[in-house]
């Protein structure tokens, strides 16, 4: 596996999808973002400090999953459509190579994008004269990036052996299931029914737990968990990563082009 191979790749990517004018979610979000400082004092003058910093967590969110899920299921199935990965492939690129140099061409966009958010953000926070806590604020959208990167990874894996529209939806449904999977497991315990009980578990473990990296509703008030919690949840967001993209470079070898 050669680093220099796999970079070429992820810059390859990074344009790509640049060029795909996904970049304009940005001044998407600078609207939404002078929108709602302009519109939420008329609405809610007594809470409209927290509302705002929940409304600017949210929609950076908002906007991060839907590149991570509509590009990503999109970026192989685009290759295997166009008929680049009967070029690609022959060539001395692995097809681990390949896999990981999409997913980090995707996540450097992310990166961009998510950095993008989070300076209009505190350019309307602070021109609005919001008091905001800085540090919690850049965590939180620190760990969205993780979770972002982790989507790309379940976008890339249904996007390696299904339709792009399945996959959309596919890893939609795990987002959603993935932010739920707290609350279905102790809906298990509740139950006191063996059979659900082990059905709960069973979710828990196959899909990634993401509220460990949401911490939208705590940066707003501050109290974020502790180093060490916080060192763990990042472990854990790599770990399922890293686990994501060796399956899909598992399937995506055994397929026949």
């Amino acid at each position: 596996m050669s680093f220099v191979r796999i970079w070429a790749i992820a810059a390859n990517g990074f344009r790509e999808v640049i060029r795909d004018r996904i970049l304009y979610l940005i001044g998407l979000f600078a609207i939404l973002m002078i929108a709602a400082w302009r519109l939420l004092p008329e609405v809610a003058a007594t809470t409209e400090n927290k509302i705002l910093l929940d409304f600017s967590l949210a929609s950076a969110s908002l906007l991060g999953i839907i590149v991570a899920i509509f590009v990503g299921t999109g970026l192989i199935n685009k290759e295997i459509e166009k008929r680049t990965v009967l070029v690609l492939i022959p060539k001395p690129i692995s097809r681990a190579e390949f896999i990981i140099g999409k997913h980090l061409g995707l996540s450097g966009v992310l990166g961009v994008l998510v950095i993008a958010m989070t300076l209009i953000n505190l350019i309307i926070l602070t021109l609005g004269k919001v008091a905001y806590p800085l540090g919690s604020l850049l965590i939180a959208e620190l760990y969205l990036f993780f979770e972002l990167s982790l989507m790309t990874a379940v976008a890339l894996l249904f996007g390696v052996f299904t339709s792009s529209i399945l996959a959309t939806l596919l890893s939609f449904a795990v987002y959603l299931v993935g932010h739920l999977s707290q609350d279905i497991l102790k809906l298990g315990y509740i139950s006191k029914n063996p059979g659900l009980q082990q059905l709960t578990q069973n979710i828990y473990l196959i899909l990634p737990d993401l509220s460990r990296l949401d911490l939208k509703n705590q940066a707003v008030y501050g109290l974020l968990p502790p180093s060490l919690t916080l060192l763990a949840h990042a472990l854990y967001g790599l770990f399922y990563t890293v686990l994501l993209l060796a399956i899909a470079i598992l399937i995506f070898s055994r397929r026949e082009f």
